[in-house]
């Protein structure tokens, strides 16, 4: 085998494996699309608009937050704990025990 058909050998694998690299991020994006579609199309249906427009501007303040309250929401929901859709008012009742027991987590040395 001379050098140009090893070099060429060589190409056509790495080739190869950028395209197999390429083809796994895509399906790991469309999962995640449809991971995040069925999660938005969920909360719809557990929250009232206002209540949605609530998370969504947290969501833009504090991402993480955002998310671990749409996830325990969505758990109530799973669990049958949800009679009815989430009003705003019931929203920030919920946000202000979740940070109550942030504050009482904190701990300051002087």
């Amino acid at each position: 085998m001379s050098d140009d058909e090893e070099l060429e050998a060589i190409r056509q694998r790495k080739l190869a494996a950028m395209r197999d690299q390429a083809l796994q991020e895509r399906i790991q994006e469309q999962q995640s699309a449809d991971r995040e579609a069925k999660k938005e199309s969920i909360l719809r249906q557990i929250l009232t608009p206002e209540a949605r427009s609530r998370l969504t501007n947290i969501k833009m303040v504090r991402p993480q937050f955002a998310e671990q309250l749409e996830m325990q929401l969505i758990e109530l929901a799973s669990a049958g704990k949800l009679k009815e859709r989430v009003t705003d008012e019931q929203l920030r009742a919920l946000l202000a025990q979740i940070q109550g027991r942030e504050r009482e987590r904190k701990v300051t040395f002087r």
